[in-house]
Parts: structure tokens; C-alpha cells; sequence
């Protein structure tokens, strides 16, 4: 592990039936995650899921350049979640707002 550039780590989580895990995944597999990569500063993401009592959850940390690149992706309010209404359509719930982390050692 080495020290990281400058990087802000994003950390949302959205939960969902079983039934609809498969195509909130290929969603976001095929349409949300690539679309971000529009974004000045957009530095990568992982998607992570498990399963649940009360579903399937997903976590999403999207990587950025800065907290700038996060406004130029969230918005002003760069804590508010972006879900787009299809991906709204197939969540049970999910965060209101994200979390930023600066990243202090990043994997190599």
C-alpha cells in the first residue's frame, strides 16, 4: 500500500427485493456507473452487494479527484444522493445523502 494522491472516496448504499438485485446491478453495470466516467476528475468505483435480512444491499464507492469532480457530479450540494428515477424504480430504500472520505492510502 502507498500513500494516495489526492482522492475523495464517495460511499452510498441502496437496498433491494431479490427479485430486483439482477437488474439494479446490470443497471448500474451498464448505464449509471459508466455515464460517471463523463465527469472531470472521475477516478473509478467499486460496487459491492450481500445479501440481507431485508434484501440485497449494494454499496457504491465512486473515486474522484477532488470535491470539486463530486460537485461537478452531485451537484452544489455535493452530500445528496444522485439515484436516477430508473434505478429509483427497482430500490426499496437507499441513503438520502453520501459520505466523502479523503483517502489517505490507497491500494497499489
Amino acid at each position: 500500500m502507498s500513500e494516495a494522491a489526492p482522492m475523495i472516496a464517495r460511499l452510498w448504499h441502496g437496498w433491494t427485493t431479490p427479485e430486483n438485485a439482477g437488474a439494479y446491478e446490470t443497471l448500474l453495470r451498464t448505464k449509471i456507473l459508466p455515464g460517471i466516467h463523463r465527469v472531470e476528475g472521475y477516478q473509478g468505483a467499486y460496487l459491492m452487494r450481500r445479501d440481507v435480512p431485508e434484501g440485497v444491499e449494494f454499496v457504491t464507492l465512486t473515486l474522484f479527484g477532488s470535491m470539486d469532480a463530486v460537485r461537478a457530479f452531485a451537484g452544489v450540494d455535493s452530500a445528496v444522493a444522485v439515484v436516477p428515477a430508473e434505478a429509483r424504480k427497482l430500490l426499496a430504500r437507499f441513503d438520502q445523502r453520501s459520505l466523502h472520505y479523503d483517502v489517505v492510502i490507497a491500494a497499489e
